[in-house]
């Protein structure tokens, strides 16, 4: 890895070098994320943190989220940082987001563990079908935000242009793709890697793994209701065609859902 140079008089130039010295990074788009990476911007973030909140609130899009993940990952703010200041500030109030840290530090002690084996399914799948039977590839109409469905194309579109999406968001697209559109985990767990800029491989990987079935007791669905919920109302899973008909493949129970999908 070439040695960067540390200071910069505009942000355009940071980006400008940063796009020159990774070409291979660059080649997958010219979206720059809005998020800061500066320590000053870390601690600013950590400092307005409300636990309680976030607690009550974090399951939907827009609810009181930290965005401290993209920190932790880079070694800006450690676990332990993290937890003392929140446990710090609302002492009987923050065991919901001490816990959604425990889990960060569980996914990296498997990581630890498991190292390369994350990049193959750690248990049988629960969904009557086997590795072959997923494709190994990501669809087009997904990587191009072309799919007609809306929660998809908008999210994304955003993953792309940000870098960044609601874990809701995130667990939502990787069942899309793994059990509507049949592609095995790990190509959409790659896929979405590549373009996080909170991107961890513990969290990333075994998060897909969860939602497949192969880290976890069965697959991870969702329906109309559930997107409509966690955002807001503004998406539903509604897919228009050509011509601009349109129908909506989420609008049922779960448990038809996954009679329709699995073996």
């Amino acid at each position: 890895m070439p040695v960067m140079p540390r200071d910069f008089g505009s942000r355009d130039e940071l980006v400008a070098a940063y796009a020159e010295a990774f070409p291979a990074a660059a080649a997958i788009g010219d979206a720059v994320s809005p998020h800061r990476g500066d320590p000053a911007e870390a601690a600013r973030r950590l400092a307005a943190v409300k636990p309680g909140p976030y607690a009550r609130t974090r399951n939907r899009i827009g609810g009181e989220v930290t965005k401290l993940s993209m920190y932790l990952r880079h070694g800006v703010l450690e676990l332990a940082e993290v937890r003392d200041a929140v446990l710090a500030k609302s002492p009987g109030g923050a065991d919901k987001l001490v816990s959604e840290l425990g889990w960060r530090d569980y996914f990296q002690r498997v990581l630890a563990h498991e190292g390369e084996r994350v990049h193959e399914s750690l248990r049988s799948w629960k969904t009557g079908l086997d590795e072959e039977d997923y494709a190994p590839e990501m669809p087009p109409d997904v990587l191009a935000a072309e799919t007609g469905t809306d929660f998809v194309d908008a999210w994304v579109a955003e993953l792309h242009d940000t870098g960044w999406l609601h874990n809701q968001q995130r667990m939502k697209l990787a069942a899309y793709v793994v059990h509507f559109r049949r592609v095995h985990w790990h190509a959409g767990a790659e896929w979405m890697h590549a373009h996080l800029v909170d991107g961890d491989l513990g969290s990333n990987h075994l998060s897909w793994q969860w939602v497949a079935s192969t880290f976890s007791s069965k697959p991870y669905l969702f329906n109309a209701g559930g997107l409509a919920a966690v955002s807001n109302g503004v998406f539903d899973g509604t897919t228009t065609r050509g011509g601009g008909r349109k129908r909506n493949p989420f609008d049922r129970s779960t448990e038809e859902l996954a009679a329709e999908l699995f073996a």
